[in-house]
C-alpha cells in the first residue's frame, strides 16, 4: 500500500515493534505484509526459503481479536526446516521425507503462537542437519546475504540468511554443535543457545540421528541438542526469552524446568568478572578472530568489569572423544540408515564413509593416517562402535569434565566467560571440508553451557594481510584449506562468544548486551 512506509517498520528493532503492535499504534498487516515482501526478496537473493505457512494470514486475523495481547503479538517469526509446524514437511534436506508433513505443532511452536507470534516461513537447512553449510537436494544452496561467495553457515543456514538479510525480526533454528552459532556469525547477526532443556524439545528433530530430540537418546546425540532463538540484537533475544520462560511452555512441557525469565541478572549492572581465552589451541583462530576478543576484552576492563585469563586443555580429546563419539557411539549405524534411498550424499561424506566401514577397517585406517594427518585417524578411530559398558563409561567420562570445567571456573570466581567464534565467514564449499573446525562451539554442546554470539567488527585489510602467515597448530591439510576459507572476507562480520554457567541465560544475555553496548 502506498502510504505504508515500509522501510520505517523493517528498521524497528523487536522490542519497539512488539510495543506498537500492542497498543495498536502500528496495524498488524502493515507489519506482517512488510515482511513477507523483504522476506520474498532476500529468498530469491539467497534461497533461504523452504516454505511460506499460508495459515499464517489466518494467524493474522485471529490474533487482531485477542483482547490480552501476548509479548509477541503480531510479530512475524521464522522457522527452521526441522522444528514441526502443523501440516507442514521437516525435511532434514531428506527427499524421503517429502509429503510426511508433522501431526502438529512443536511445543515452542504452540507456545510462539499463544504469545501472538505468527510464523509465516520456513527456511533452509543442509542434508542432514550434520554440517554448518546450507545445501540439499531439494531446496539447493543457501547463500550468504552479505557476500554471495560466502556461505551463511549452518545447520540453520536459512534463518541465518533470512534475518540477517532483513526478512525475519526472529527466527529459530537448533544447535548440535553450533548450527545456529555458525549462522549468527556469518551473517552479522546474535544468536542465544540455551541449557539444554531450557527449552522444550519437543516436536524437534535433532537430526544427528534423525530422531525428535525429545525421543529417548540414542547413544548421546540428544546430550548436545538444544533450541535457540537468533535476531538482529541482543535485547530481542532477551524480549524472545521473556515470551517463552512462561507457563504455556512449562505446562505443554514437564520436562522443562519452571524458571521464568530473571529481570534482576539481566538487568543488573554491577561490573561482571569475566573469563577469556584467545585460542583453544585445536583450530588456530584467524587474525580476525584473536583481534575480536582482544579488543572486546580491553573495552570491557574500561567499561569497569575484571577479565580473568583462562586455561583451555584438551579440547582435542573434547572434540574427539566425548562430541564424535558421542554423536557415533554406534559406529555411525543410525546416521547411515537416515540417507537409504537418497540420491546424493551432501556435505557429510566423511562422516557417512566412515559410518559405512565395519570396526576393524577403521582401525586399519586410522593406524594408516596416524603419521600423516593425525586429527583424521582420532577421528575415523573415534567412530568405531561402542559396547554398552563403554557408552556408560563415556557418559562418566563426560560427567567428570563437566565437573572439572566448573571447578576450574569456580576457583577463579568467574561470572561469565568470553572467548572466540570461527568467524568471518568461509568461502562456499569449504565448510563440508572442514569439519574439524568446529571446537569452538561444540565444547559448549559437550558441557550443556548456555553460549551466545556477538558481532563485535570487521574484517580489515591488515587481518586479511596477516592471514597469509596462517599455519594452524597441526599444519596439515585441514589447516592449509582452513586458511583459504577465510580468504577474501573484508569488510565481513566478525563475533566472540560469551558464555554462563548452566541455566544461567540471563547472565549470558547480560555479558552479551554488554560487549554489543561497547
Amino acid at each position: 500500500h502506498p502510504s505504508v512506509n515500509t522501510v520505517s517498520i523493517l528498521s524497528l528493532p523487536l522490542p519497539e515493534l512488539s510495543k506498537k503492535l500492542r497498543d495498536g499504534s502500528l496495524p498488524l498487516e502493515h507489519v506482517f505484509y512488510a515482511y513477507v515482501g523483504k522476506a520474498l526478496q532476500i529468498a530469491i537473493e539467497t534461497n533461504c526459503i523452504t516454505e511460506y505457512l499460508e495459515e499464517s494470514e489466518t494467524q493474522l486475523r485471529k490474533v487482531k481479536q485477542v483482547e490480552k495481547p501476548g509479548l509477541l503479538c503480531g510479530v512475524p517469526v521464522s522457522i527452521k526446516d526441522s522444528i514441526n509446524c502443523e501440516g507442514h514437511d521437516s525435511t532434514l534436506g531428506f527427499v524421503k521425507n517429502i509429503n510426511k508433513p508433522a501431526a502438529e505443532d512443536s511445543v515452542v511452536v504452540q507456545v510462539l503462537r499463544r504469545q501472538g507470534a505468527i510464523p509465516f516461513v520456513k527456511t533452509n537447512v543442509p542434508q542432514s542437519l550434520i554440517s554448518f553449510d546450507c545445501k540439499n537436494l531439494i531446496f539447493g544452496q543457501t547463500f550468504n546475504p552479505l557476500l554471495y561467495s560466502k556461505s551463511p553457515g549452518g545447520s540453520s543456514g536459512g534463518e541465518g540468511a533470512l534475518v540477517g538479510g532483513g526478512g525475519s525480526i526472529l527466527g529459530f533454528g537448533t544447535d548440535v554443535g553450533g548450527s545456529l552459532r555458525f549462522p549468527a556469525a556469518f551473517c552479522g547477526i546474535c544468536a542465544l543457545k540455551p541449557t539444554g532443556n531450557r527449552l522444550s524439545k519437543k516436536g524437534v528433530v535433532s537430526g544427528v540421528l534423525g530422531q525428535k530430540a525429545d525421543s529417548p537418546p540414542r547413544m548421546l546425540s540428544s546430550d548436545l541438542f538444544q533450541w535457540p532463538p537468533m535476531a538482529k540484537d541482543v535485547e530481542s533475544l532477551a524480549l524472545c526469552m521473556r515470551a517463552l520462560l512462561c507457563e504455556d511452555m512449562f505446562s505443554l512441557d514437564s520436562m522443562v524446568p519452571p524458571l521464568p525469565f530473571n529481570e534482576e541478572v539481566y538487568s543488573s549492572t554491577r561490573p561482571l568478572r569475566i573469563g577469556y581465552y584467545e585460542t583453544d589451541f585445536f583450530t588456530m583462530p584467524s587474525p580476525a578472530m584473536r583481534r575480536a576478543v582482544r579488543e572486546t576484552k580491553q573495552l570491557l576492563e574500561e567499561a569497569g568489569h575484571t577479565l580473568v585469563p583462562f586455561e583451555l586443555t584438551n579440547v582435542d580429546y573434547v572434540v574427539f572423544n566425548f562430541c564424535v563419539r558421542g554423536m557415533f557411539a554406534d559406529g555411525g549405524v543410525s546416521f547411515v540408515n537416515n540417507f537409504k534411498g537418497e540420491l546424493e550424499v551432501h556435505g557429510v561424506k566423511l562422516f557417512f564413509w566412515l559410518s559405512k566401514a565395519p570396526n576393524w577397517l577403521k582401525t586399519l585406517f586410522s593406524w594408516i593416517a596416524k603419521p600423516l594427518m593425525p586429527r583424521l585417524s582420532h577421528i575415523i578411530r573415534s567412530m568405531k562402535a561402542n559396547t554398552v559398558d563403554e557408552v556408560w563409561s563415556l557418559h562418566h567420562e563426560i560427567e567428570e569434565f563437566c565437573h572439572q570445567f566448573i571447578a576450574q571456573w569456580k576457583k577463579l570466581n568467574l561470572d561469565v566467560m568470553l572467548c572466540p567464534m570461527l568467524s568471518p565467514a568461509l568461502r562456499m564449499g569449504y565448510p563440508e571440508k572442514l569439519s574439524v573446525a568446529v571446537s569452538y562451539t561444540m565444547l559448549y554442546n559437550a558441557l550443556d553451557f548456555p553460549a551466545g554470539v556477538v558481532p563485535v567488527t570487521m574484517v580489515t585489510e591488515e587481518d586479511e594481510e596477516e592471514l597469509k602467515g596462517y599455519q594452524g597448530y597441526f599444519r596439515d591439510w585441514w589447516d592449509r584449506t582452513l586458511a583459504e576459507a577465510f580468504l577474501g572476507s573484508v569488510g565481513l562480520p566478525v563475533a566472540v562468544q560469551c558464555v554462563a554457567l548452566p541455566w544461567q541465560e540471563e547472565l549470558c544475555l547480560r555479558l552479551m548486551k554488554e560487549v554489543e553496548t561497547l
